[in-house]
């Protein structure tokens, strides 16, 4: 079938099986329940697809992330003469064309070129709600940083207001941005985008320092241990262990049950398996890879319950100061 008469769904099909069982199952951890079942309903539909058109769909997601990465950099007038000089000016118009909203230039771009001293003193008398706005725009290095230099009792409102957001007006974003845009005499635009939402504070909390991510947490357990617990749950993924050193990978297997490991390990990357496995006694790493294949085929959702348990145990070493998992803040130097 011609990639023109493919459906999104199908490319995204095609995509899935391109990578490769490993990388698909990495890529599922982010997708809800619906989407999976409905995307492993049709590679499951898929026929026979050739060569071609495999190389045709992953060369087409290529294109569209390069694309958007430009857009990130430079704007969209940028991206179209990149691309025009590589891939010729009726190839760059398609994919401008196709990504369509997700190409437009995000708000307040003119804020995350900003000194971050200038934006702190520039937002700092603003209201929670209107920086918690600006913040869901900027890239989580800015806003870890803005969010650090805020005073305890407004960092848990704001961080509260993130993960609470869902949709944001245009006509409000487009008035914020008027406002700013008289101050700073920048050039701004529309973006009709979803804005904010618990991996949104997630990613924010993620760079700031131990001490803020903890005052912000134990207020929202307090206030919405519901919004506390799914936050935390995000905060460290599995996947996350690769950046744990040595020590504190020992210390973690240390209190981790042998059925959980050989389980979570079933949907983990091979740099996972590597990383767990150096720091395992030769015999107990083949004794867990014997367990692995005699386990057989499992379900993915014992195998995120299993990682998640594995996750749980790593937050409460640190909690106790048992272990360190290295984050943003640049107060957390090591000596």
């Amino acid at each position: 079938m011609p990639l023109t008469k493919l459906t999104g769904k199908q490319k995204a099909a095609i995509l899935i099986v391109s990578l490769g069982p490993e990388i698909a199952a990495n890529v599922y951890r982010f997708l809800k329940e619906e989407e999976i079942e409905q995307l492993t309903l049709e590679i499951a539909n898929l026929k026979k697809v050739s060569s071609e058109d495999k190389h045709a769909v992953v060369e087409e997601f290529y294109q569209m992330m390069v694309a958007q990465n430009y857009i990130s950099e430079g704007g969209i007038d940028y991206a179209r003469d990149i691309l025009e000089k590589a891939l010729g000016t009726q190839k760059a118009l398609e994919i401008i064309n196709r990504l369509t909203s997700s190409l437009q230039v995000r708000p307040f771009d003119f804020i995350r070129k900003a000194d971050p001293t200038q934006l702190m003193n520039f937002l700092q008398n603003e209201n929670s709600q209107t920086i918690a706005l600006i913040m869901t725009y900027l890239n989580p290095e800015q806003s870890a940083s803005l969010l650090s230099s805020l005073p305890p009792e407004k960092q848990v409102d704001i961080a509260r207001r993130v993960a609470t957001m869902d949709r944001t007006s245009p006509d409000i974003i487009l008035e914020v941005e008027k406002v700013l845009e008289r101050q700073l005499a920048s050039v701004v635009n529309e973006d009709y985008t979803n804005v904010g939402g618990i991996q949104a504070v997630v990613n924010i909390l993620n760079n700031v320092d131990r001490g803020t991510e903890k005052n912000i947490i134990e207020a929202l357990e307090i206030d919405n241990p519901d919004l506390a617990e799914e936050i935390k749950r995000r905060m460290f993924m599995f996947e996350d262990i690769l950046t744990l050193d040595n020590r504190s990978v020992q210390r973690t297997l240390r209190e981790v049950d042998n059925k959980d490991l050989t389980l979570a390990l079933k949907g983990a990357s091979e740099e996972v398996k590597k990383k767990i496995f150096s720091n395992m006694s030769k015999r107990q790493a083949e004794m867990v890879n014997e367990e692995m294949q005699y386990m057989g085929p499992v379900r993915l959702r014992d195998v995120e319950e299993a990682q998640q348990k594995i996750v749980n145990i790593i937050r409460k070493l640190e909690d106790a100061g048992e272990i360190i998992i290295s984050r943003g803040g640049g107060d957390e130097i090591i000596v």
